[in-house]
């Protein structure tokens, strides 16, 4: 696979329609996380510099091809203008005579924001149509959104057949991190994999199994581990309908010379509550009326040894229930140990997944970390091995 770069184009006086990804927490029309409007800034500028007419698509929310005021991009053209020091434009629609006007009148190394493409239902649809009028405004394309680009939509797929495709600077950085870590990483590799069920990532664990030389297995997912073992889990939260499932995946892990890593002790408790009475036991000695909500720090140690002998760390999810103290002390601990270790260049270390970012800001250690992924779906489905429309459309 060859990534198209937008270093390579040629883009000056070019219209460039740029996919980013614009869909931030707002509240009262006001947004609260311009994160991911700094993630657009390297593209943007880069393209300012070499004299591009900068046009910019995304979505909002979910108005379902219907055109909702609350859903409006509009309110994300003042803190654009801020970051990048310079007016941004603002068109009433992504296709059409208010689109096209806007954008003929656009000079060079200017910016035009262009309304939610999901204002149209040809956008989730993949329309040809729609992808036709989106390309009508632009001489090249530029995906600079992974987190939008498993997504087959007008935007990130069907545009990208009608122009020249490239890959913005934000996207290249996210895949190139993620190749690193799990296409052509430094062994021996550990993934850590946490969250509540094991039915949601199946897909994960079995490509993880194949491509990783350990993998740790926490969260209440362990549960279900540990119950197709023959252990005793209590009134833990597991799924016995997927306990073959589970066996499966660890005798695959054994084909593949992959170690798979259970938790050797828990934390548990009577009730799912703040501080409550805790229980340390060993995995199998959970009493019958208590469920367990935690590793143990035994379990801790022995994944801080384990990552010492590994040189990539890829992770996705809790250890416990981390949103409920104390039960996110063994999430906290591994994430400040890993972050460690990155810190001081003994490990690569990248991380992905909603629960995930917000664990590692809980734990303080996001910083640490080599690369986080906020990409959410199209992060896990590309550890899952798919592949995804967005990047397909702008490699080789």
């Amino acid at each position: 696979m060859r990534l198209r770069r937008i270093e390579d184009a040629d883009v000056n006086g070019k219209r460039v329609l740029v996919r980013v990804d614009f869909n931030v927490p707002m509240k009262d029309g006001i947004v609260t996380d311009a994160t991911r409007l700094m993630s657009a800034m390297p593209t943007i500028t880069h393209l300012k510099s070499a004299g591009a007419k900068i046009i910019l698509l995304a979505h909002f929310g979910r108005p379902k091809g219907q055109r909702v005021a609350d859903a409006s991009l509009m309110p994300v053209v003042a803190p654009l203008a801020d970051m990048i020091a310079a007016p941004v434009e603002f068109a009433g629609d992504c296709i059409g005579p208010a689109a096209e006007v806007a954008v003929s009148a656009l000079k060079r190394g200017r910016v035009l924001l262009l309304e939610n493409t999901r204002f149209h239902a040809g956008e989730e649809k993949n329309d040809p149509a729609f992808a036709a009028e989106l390309a009508k405004l632009g001489d090249i394309y530029v995906n600079d959104a992974f987190s939008a680009a498993h997504r087959a939509h007008g935007s990130t797929a069907g545009v990208a057949e009608l122009l020249p495709a490239y890959a913005g600077l934000a996207m290249q950085r996210e895949l190139d991190h993620l190749g690193q870590a799990l296409r052509d990483p430094k062994r021996p590799v550990i993934a850590i994999v946490g969250g509540a069920k094991v039915s949601t990532k199946i897909a994960l664990l079995e490509n993880l199994v194949t491509k990783v030389d350990k993998l740790f297995v926490g969260g209440a997912m362990a549960n279900t581990f540990l119950a197709a073992q023959g252990h005793d889990v209590g009134k833990s939260l597991f799924e016995a309908d997927f306990a073959d499932t589970a066996r499966a995946i660890m005798e695959a892990a054994r084909k593949h010379g992959c170690e798979m890593i259970l938790p050797v002790d828990l934390v548990c408790a009577r009730e799912f509550a703040p501080h409550p009475d805790t229980l340390t036991v060993p995995v199998d000695a959970i009493p019958a009326d208590m469920m367990a909500l935690d590793c143990g720090p035994a379990t801790v140690d022995a994944l801080a040894d384990t990552i010492d002998a590994c040189k990539t760390l890829i992770w996705n999810g809790p250890l416990g229930a981390f949103e409920t103290p104390p039960f996110d002390t063994s999430t906290v601990e591994a994430a400040k140990y890993a972050g460690q270790r990155a810190r001081e260049n003994n490990l690569i270390a990248v991380a992905g997944g909603g629960d995930t970012v917000a664990a590692l800001n809980q734990a303080g250690a996001s910083g640490d970390f080599t690369f986080i992924s906020t990409a959410g779906g199209a992060f896990l489905e590309w550890m899952e091995g798919k592949t995804l429309p967005g990047v397909e459309a702008v490699t080789d």
